[in-house]
């Protein structure tokens, strides 16, 4: 056996312990520059007259700290591949592309917070899975690209230069060069399991891991622990479940449930089988065969928020000819309590659309194939004609590819409403609204009375940068009857396109109201998602606000019951709205009929809770994270004197969630 010489085998010794040292002189540089973005997104972001504690805040920048030790360790860690042999002028530059990587991601996922108000998640994919070009026109007029760039640039320049200086001091190259090799060997191994517990974030405990991202009850502080680096690593895991539905336990296992049945008993479902199971999640209340089938025109509004509704007023027009309405006993139902599936458009889209938790649920191959429960084919399958209607280009997320697969008759777009209406012109994200009403004021009027029509609407105007058409008269308001936050540079511009979207929508519903299909059209709104304009809602009396869009239902002779004001959400709309227009079919009980009386006692399936799909729950006494007691916060509009976690809300809302789950990837699996 050929023996290796002692010069050989050190200056591999030293070649590894060159490495571990360098890898440690690259930490500390990219520990410092996160921390300070994360202290700087603390003070960029928070808001007038919010406090919070010592004790809350040096827990935030503490465990912040970790995620940074363990983000830069790891990047060490993978480094030594290459740092022990190669040469100083080359670790230098490695450094350099190292930290301005790491600073780039932690001051996207800055203003990534400013907007959804959330780190990084999953959406940040939807840069390639959108209308790229126009997510990067919108990134360009929106937020302050050079000079977040000139920042990045700044603290790479001070990161490398702190690093040069460690380099000096520390002199890894040269340190222990002359020292004996069994101290070379015990510090290499120090070294090697220091870098090691740095990565894993603790020494005794169990890895830091996205659970460890709670710390304290306040989610504003709690979304300041994670750097970009590690947003992004959690967003592309997420990512990873939602395109991979071979387990069908994935979701039961994460809401702490062994199997389906375990989950359904919770509910009270009958759960003998998974056949069993299935049947229940779509079975319905019977419809007398008489009943008459209504036309429904359903929209989701972009970012049409809940909060400008609360101030509402003739010196504040957030409305125009949308708010009266709103007035109307027997003619509308305006649940005010009421919160978004999702923080961004698509995914409310799918939610509703196929009760899926789980997004994107429909860019590849499930998107190909009909989904039994969606809502369009249900309603088609039940005799209707179905339209899409978009002011938007329906190539993005390939809804036009999509949307046909699952129901949808036609497809109507941008590009469709630009040959039907020349002078209309195409911007950022398609045409003005204003051109998908009157679209739907003609199709309405075409509309043979022996096949009912549902339009399923999507609106885009209210949206970044907040364009208006030239011909837009402005409103002027009294600001000082905002009692929102006032932070954002965009609250004025978003509050014009707000007031445009929400009056065409109630001149819409005045001439449905007038007209000859009063009687036998039933037209309802949501917003898809609330808006970063409005703030960043850190204090808990305000964080019931931070989901919560509008849900109105017109039409003659509605009897809105007592549900109006108790939590409900997008899960609930459709379980809603099928019955009121006489349609019955397989779709999912995703949540319950908003039109129904509560009882005294309701059952696990008509409980009135909010579910947010990212795994949020809400009540009428505050909102939680499923299976997470310690993310209880009291907040609501009106709290009460008794307010704390209810393990059993907790216990069926994990189950609901579960089988949402469940259902879509036992059914949808390949």
């Amino acid at each position: 056996m050929k023996v290796i010489p002692t010069r050989t085998l050190t200056t591999i010794l030293h070649g590894i312990l060159r490495g571990l040292l360098r890898a440690w002189v690259l930490v500390v540089p990219l520990v410092v520059a996160l921390s300070l973005i994360r202290l700087g997104q603390l003070a960029y972001f928070w808001p007038a007259g919010y406090h919070a504690s010592t004790t809350d805040l040096t827990t935030i920048v503490v465990q912040g700290f970790r995620f940074d030790l363990k983000v830069s360790a790891i990047a060490g860690f993978l480094l030594l591949l290459v740092l022990p042999w190669v040469s100083g002028k080359v670790h230098g530059r490695i450094a350099a592309v190292v930290v301005f990587a790491y600073v780039m991601l932690s001051l996207v996922n800055l203003h990534y917070f400013g907007f959804y108000k959330t780190p990084i998640d999953s959406l940040v994919f939807g840069l390639v899975e959108d209308d790229t070009a126009a997510v990067l026109q919108t990134i360009w007029r929106d937020f302050p690209v050079i000079w977040t760039l000139l920042l990045a640039a700044a603290l790479t320049w001070a990161s490398v230069w702190l690093h040069g200086k460690l380099v000096v001091h520390m002199q890894p190259d040269t340190l222990l060069q002359t020292h004996h090799a069994a101290v070379k060997v015990l510090l290499a191994v120090v070294v090697f399991f220091a870098l090691v517990f740095a990565g894993k974030g603790t020494v005794r405990e169990m890895a830091l891991q996205r659970q460890h991202l709670t710390v304290t009850t306040s989610q504003f502080l709690n979304d300041m622990v994670p750097n970009g680096v590690i947003a992004l690593k959690y967003a592309w895991d997420s990512r990873g479940q939602s395109q991979n539905l071979s387990d069908p336990l994935v979701g039961l296992k994460a809401m702490g449930f062994a199997s389906a049945q375990a989950a359904a008993q919770v509910l009270g479902l009958p759960h003998g089988s998974e056949a069993q199971i299935k049947a229940a999640l779509t079975a319905h209340d019977p419809i007398p065969v008489s009943a008459p089938k209504k036309n429904l025109v359903f929209f989701l509004m972009e970012s049409w928020s809940a909060e400008p509704l609360l101030y509402q007023g003739p010196n504040f027009d957030v409305l125009g000819r949308l708010a009266p309405t709103l007035k109307e006993p027997g003619r509308v139902c305006h649940f005010s309590n009421f919160d978004s599936a999702h923080g961004g458009t698509h995914p409310s889209l799918e939610a509703i659309l196929f009760s899926t938790p789980i997004t994107p649920l429909t860019l590849g191959d499930v998107g190909r194939k009909p989904i039994p429960w969606a809502i369009p084919k249900v309603v088609r399958d039940a005799g209707y004609q179905t339209l899409f209607v978009t002011s938007a280009r329906s190539g993005w997320r390939d809804l036009n590819r999509v949307l046909k697969v699952q129901g949808f008759d036609e497809v109507v777009d941008a590009n469709t409403l630009k040959d039907a209406y020349p002078e209309a012109a195409l911007g950022i994200w398609g045409v003005w609204d204003s051109y998908v009403f009157k679209y739907l004021s003609k199709r309405l009027a075409a509309q043979p009375v022996d096949k009912p029509l549902f339009v399923f609407v999507l609106t885009s105007t209210n949206h970044p940068p907040y364009d208006l058409p030239a011909d837009y008269q402005r409103v002027p308001r009294d600001m000082s009857l905002w009692k929102g936050e006032t932070s954002s540079d965009t609250l004025l511009p978003n509050l014009d396109s707000y007031h445009y979207a929400a009056d065409l929508l109630g001149g819409f519903v005045q001439e449905v109201q007038k007209g000859p299909l009063h009687a036998s059209t039933i037209i309802a709104a949501t917003g898809d998602h609330n808006v970063r304009s409005f703030g960043m809602y850190a204090e808990a009396s305000r964080r019931y606000l931070m989901r919560q869009v509008p849900f109105v239902i017109w039409g003659d002779g509605l009897q809105c019951g007592t549900q109006q004001a108790l939590p409900a959400s997008h899960r609930d709309m459709f379980n809603t709205l099928l019955p009121l227009v006489g349609v019955s079919g397989p779709y999912v009980n995703a949540g319950r009929n908003l039109l129904k009386a509560v009882g005294t006692e309701p059952g696990p399936m008509d409980a009135p809770r909010a579910m947010f799909f990212t795994g949020e729950a809400r009540n009428a006494k505050g909102l939680w994270q499923l299976g997470n007691r310690n993310s209880f916060v009291c907040s609501a509009a009106k709290p009460e004197a008794s307010c704390e976690f209810n393990a059993l809300d907790d216990l069926q809302e994990r189950a609901r969630y579960a089988l949402l789950d469940w259902n879509v990837r036992v059914s949808l699996k390949k």
